[in-house]
């Protein structure tokens, strides 16, 4: 099992490059970042964006893997992003990982002056998405035509640095999105039950977690896939669980997952004033001897 951070990209980069090089000074496996233009109660705070955040990370580490958790159509288009991810992974040295979904109804549906998309817009739109965007970053040169997302001779040398291309970490739930994981994804990610922490009693939340996995499995099985070549990533903090109180709630909480079969799990780095609001002492213990103590 690994252990990975979420740095929300709210700081300036005179102190934002300090969290992210003390992330890989604590061993973390990976640093990622938020790909919104705004975000519920950061709305009127600072907020900067994924792509340049991430760019200036690439550069002020060397070697913490680092990437979007996670990347979605409302405000993207599979020729630009390309273009951007490309030269991500060309920064980072090979180090990018791409945490992808189809989106939600916040601040970001509207931001351009679209109505938002019903959910059966949004999962349709990355059907076409994310096909597009893997073929845009195994070829030279890519050309499609398509309901919502075209590409017409769309360049894209010298290519991804990883073969045959940067990893895709594919949140999803829904079968659709599930069997996009399995036919494009390297990971999958979840954040647990889309209903919110209101909803689902602590004591249930690894239920839920059992159940999508299990609909992966069978998403697997459906297009011949192992689902075990799958990395299985559980983002924290849309639970009512509180893992990050001490160690030792934190190793009971990994522990539980562990035995799920999640492979890297990812903890919020401490926001003051907000929902992520924890004792950073206590957070880098986690991140140097959480893993450890679970065994």
């Amino acid at each position: 099992m690994r252990l990975s951070t979420v740095i929300l990209p709210i700081h300036r980069w005179a102190e934002g490059q300090k969290i992210w090089r003390r992330a890989e000074e604590l061993g973390f496996h990976a640093a990622y970042t938020y790909d919104h233009l705004s975000w519920r109660s950061f709305r009127d705070q600072p907020w900067f964006g994924a792509v340049p955040t991430l760019t200036a990370a690439a550069s002020a580490t060397e070697s913490i893997r680092i990437g979007t958790l996670v990347t979605s159509p409302n405000f993207r288009h599979p020729v630009t992003l390309a273009k951007e991810l490309i030269t991500l992974d060309d920064v980072s040295g090979g180090r990018f990982t791409l945490g992808i979904g189809a989106g939600g109804t916040g601040f970001d549906a509207t931001a351009m002056g679209q109505e938002a998309w019903s959910p059966k817009e949004r999962a349709d739109r990355f059907g076409e998405f994310l096909p597009l965007l893997d073929e845009l970053l195994r070829n030279d040169a890519t050309t499609r035509e398509g309901t919502y997302y075209s590409a017409v001779e769309a360049r894209n040398v010298p290519g991804c640095v990883q073969t045959p291309r940067l990893p895709f970490y594919v949140a999803a739930t829904g079968p659709r999105g599930l069997k996009l994981a399995a036919e494009h994804g390297q990971g999958w990610v979840t954040y647990g039950d889309p209903r919110g922490p209101a909803d689902v009693p602590v004591e249930q939340a690894p239920e839920v977690i059992a159940r999508q996995i299990e609909k992966l499995t069978a998403a697997c099985e459906a297009v011949g896939r192992d689902v075990t070549t799958l990395e299985k990533v559980l983002l924290q903090g849309s639970t009512a669980e509180r893992p990050l109180q001490s160690v030792e709630a934190f190793v009971d909480w990994a522990g539980r997952y562990r035995e799920l079969g999640v492979t890297e799990l990812v903890i919020h780095w401490p926001v003051p004033g907000s929902i992520f609001e924890n004792d950073l002492a206590v957070f880098e213990e986690i991140a140097t001897e959480g893993l450890a103590r679970l065994g």
